[in-house]
């Protein structure tokens, strides 16, 4: 057996979980520039440096895809909740921390608010076809039904607030806020996209919620 060169090299074996977040890294900028529609497979796959028929062979076609990065934004978000270890806290301190790293969330990816525009535009055609997000969404909802009634018993909060309609709530006063601030900063003569309008943002939502559910 001839004696193997110094200058030969050993074809490297593709690892398949780092070439999956590969492309879903690559997937979610892709649709975040251009949407579902406007997305293109070829791209993804040369932003990844991959070959295109690994797009097909790991999530099977451009729908699943696009789904696989939308469960990943969402599952981002629940994981961040999931460390905030709100049953841990008194519920005034849990449901204003919350509302706190709701609006941080927002402000740190705005790729999220850009694909979720996206989803809602086509329907939610895609999410609706996930079998993992309402799972997904179920534990945060128990959690906050739980410091809810532990608010009530506590003096602290009123009674007969859903906790969906509550979660909705905080959500919508950040995701608004976030999604139209070109337009309305242009409508009110101020950048609100700078720090200190951003702060000041920040402490009204909580505020405002706060103040909501009291006795």
């Amino acid at each position: 057996m001839p004696a193997k060169r110094s200058g030969d090299t050993v074809p490297q074996r593709r690892d398949p979980v780092a070439t999956r977040k590969k492309l879903l890294t690559a997937a979610r900028l892709e649709f975040a520039r251009h949407g579902f529609a406007g997305a293109r497979v070829d791209e993804i796959a040369e932003r990844a440096g991959v070959n295109k028929q690994l797009v097909y062979h790991y999530f099977g076609d451009k729908d699943a895809l696009y789904l696989a990065v939308l469960e990943w934004v969402y599952e981002d978000i629940r994981e961040q909740e999931r460390k905030l270890n709100l049953e841990g806290l008194p519920p005034d301190k849990a449901i204003r921390r919350l509302i706190e790293a709701s609006f941080d969330h927002l402000a740190e990816n705005p790729d999220f608010i850009v694909l979720l525009n996206d989803e809602n535009r086509g329907g939610a055609r895609h999410v609706r076809g996930s079998t993992r997000l309402e799972a997904m969404h179920s534990p945060l909802v128990r959690s906050v039904s739980h410091i809810l009634h532990e608010g009530v018993r506590a003096g602290l909060f009123r009674k007969g607030i859903d906790p969906v309609q509550l979660y909705i709530s905080i959500a919508g006063l950040s995701y608004f806020f976030f999604s139209n601030t070109p337009t309305l900063s242009a409508i009110f003569g101020k950048d609100l996209s700078s720090r200190t309008q951003r702060r000041a943002r920040r402490r009204h939502v909580a505020d405002l919620v706060m103040h909501s559910l009291r006795p």
